[in-house]
């Protein structure tokens, strides 16, 4: 499951990273178009869409390193069981909320194939918003891979004998 979770994050990352080129290209298209005069239409509203999917899938790739906030001193003062139990139904909560969400946005992507970008109306909002339900997948995806490690983790993991976050905040 680490290699398949490895390998994932390196997808995500090509992702991600893709999508961090294409939306720096476009803002640079936009200003230097903007500053000979000739502003594009189209910069704005593409840009805020570029960074609304470089943020939704950023988020699964966050969910596979395990990057995302939390409050690990809390759960690490547990007691082994009780740390392994808390970490195990946190995983189950993100996971339904991510179902829940993915859900929506496929419910809603019929609602919005009528509408379209307005300075683009080649494109419409239901491509735009494939980001919700595509990127809940790719986190739940994640999310699951990281329950089933943490299922088959009987004893608890080695200390790495790095900083805690409130030590590394002094």
């Amino acid at each position: 499951m680490t290699r398949f979770r490895e390998g994932y994050g390196r997808f995500l990352e090509w992702v991600v990273s893709a999508l961090m080129v294409v939306l720096f290209l476009e803002v640079t298209l936009g200003v230097v178009f903007r500053a000979i005069g000739q502003s594009l239409i189209w910069y704005d509203e593409i840009a805020s869409v570029l960074l609304a999917w470089l943020t939704f899938y950023g988020a699964a790739l966050a969910s596979v390193k395990r990057a995302h906030i939390g409050c690990p001193e809390l759960v690490e003062a547990l007691p082994w069981p009780a740390r392994r139990a808390v970490n195990i139904v946190a995983q189950l909560l993100v996971i339904a909320f991510f179902v829940l969400l993915g859900g929506v946005g496929i419910a809603i992507m019929p609602i919005l194939a009528t509408d379209a970008l307005v300075s683009v109306p080649e494109i419409p909002m239901s491509v735009v918003q494939s980001v919700i339900p595509i990127s809940s997948a790719m986190i739940v995806i994640a999310e699951v891979a990281y329950l089933a490690e943490l299922i088959r983790q009987r004893t608890p993991p080695r200390a790495t004998g790095g900083l805690s976050l409130s030590e590394g905040l002094h």
